[in-house]
């Protein structure tokens, strides 16, 4: 027997886009604000000169600080051909903040992200290429399952409790400013996502609200798992009472070494989306970007994923650019989005 659940109440149209077409995501944001060249003076603007900490390398900070550099970098992306922009929240938890004594306005910062990526989505769509707004949440500095002290594997820098208030209160941010859909990103640690999870489902229980939801793993190293231990397939059991809109892999590898666990993901996830955006290969601090492929290269690259039949949703992590994006964007715009079963969790119809 069915039984449907409440429907999306914003980003609605995107399960059905990712079944007609592969669609893209946006590339690297710490990236693109490297070019720019920063100064410690631009970080803390007018209202933090007098900061106590040092605020150079808080990309967060910049949509209070330096908001015109944020909205241009989002342009950007979308001018490239994104479908799908995330907001400049990576690490805007009070958790994260917490390292430049900030704690206090994440959720302002949250609002203003999301308030900015809205307004960049809604320059760029149009009836036939709607934009949309993802809320991003990062993994934070810390992690729920692993101690940080080698001497005592019990020790924890942070629990359940604080990961899932922080999340909340990002989420809440994000919502009130205007996102689309949640990106739960880069997750090193199940149990930290698990608690970004629980925070979604009580914000969208507690407001009405019903946003499409994306969760996207990082395999930290050639044995295929997460760093708390898991396969991409154990992940994805760990994770899928979530019921996402799509599973996917991001950072930490470049295209080539991720290709096996996207396959794998890909058979094991059979009735969600895939998404996949990996970094532009391996570190080389003698690129212009920080990382060895050019656009060309994980264009191509990104292509065979999507020949093979593995994606829904393609885009970029780290030392990806614009022309990154642009490239993925024509090279796999030739191939169809890969299918998964009769519906997507997210058409919120339960068996």
């Amino acid at each position: 027997m069915n039984t449907t659940s409440p429907a999306l109440t914003r980003g609605a149209a995107l399960p059905a886009i990712l079944q007609q077409r592969i669609a893209i995501l946006d590339g690297a944001m710490g990236t693109m604000i490297q070019r720019y060249k920063l100064t410690e003076a631009d970080f803390r603007g007018t209202r933090f000169a007098d900061h106590p900490k040092d605020l150079k390398g808080n990309n967060d900070l910049l949509v209070l600080t330096r908001p015109d550099v944020i909205l241009e970098i989002h342009e950007q992306y979308l001018a490239a051909g994104a479908d799908i922009i995330e907001t400049n929240t990576f690490g805007t938890t009070s958790v994260a903040q917490e390292d430049y004594g900030l704690e206090a306005f994440a959720y302002e910062m949250n609002v203003a992200a999301a308030k900015i990526a809205r307004q960049a989505c809604d320059k760029y769509s149009t009836p036939d290429k709607p934009r949309f707004a993802a809320g991003a949440l990062g993994p934070t500095p810390r992690t729920a399952s692993i101690s940080p002290d080698v001497n005592d594997p019990g020790a924890r820098n942070v629990d359940f409790d604080t990961l899932r208030a922080a999340y909340y209160e990002q989420a809440k941010g994000l919502l009130e400013g205007g996102v689309d859909l949640f990106l739960v990103e880069t997750i090193f640690d199940t149990l930290n996502a698990k608690a970004a999870i629980f925070a979604l489902d009580e914000l969208m229980e507690d407001t009405g609200e019903r946003l499409p939801v994306i969760i996207s793993g990082t395999v930290t190293d050639a044995s295929g798992r997460i760093l708390s231990g898991q396969t991409v397939t154990a992940f994805w059991h760990s994770v899928r009472h979530a019921k996402p809109l799509a599973i996917g892999l991001n950072c930490a590898l470049g295209a080539t070494l991720m290709r096996p666990y996207i396959e794998e993901l890909s058979k094991a996830a059979g009735d969600v989306a895939i998404s996949c955006y990996p970094n532009a290969g391996l570190p080389n601090p003698m690129s212009d970007t920080g990382f060895d492929e050019t656009p060309d290269v994980t264009g191509r690259l990104m292509s065979e994923f999507a020949r093979s039949g593995f994606l829904n949703i393609a885009g970029g992590c780290c030392g990806t650019t614009p022309a990154h994006i642009a490239a993925i964007a024509a090279q796999v715009s030739a191939y169809k989005p890969r299918l998964s079963g009769d519906k997507f969790f997210s058409s919120l119809v339960e068996a």
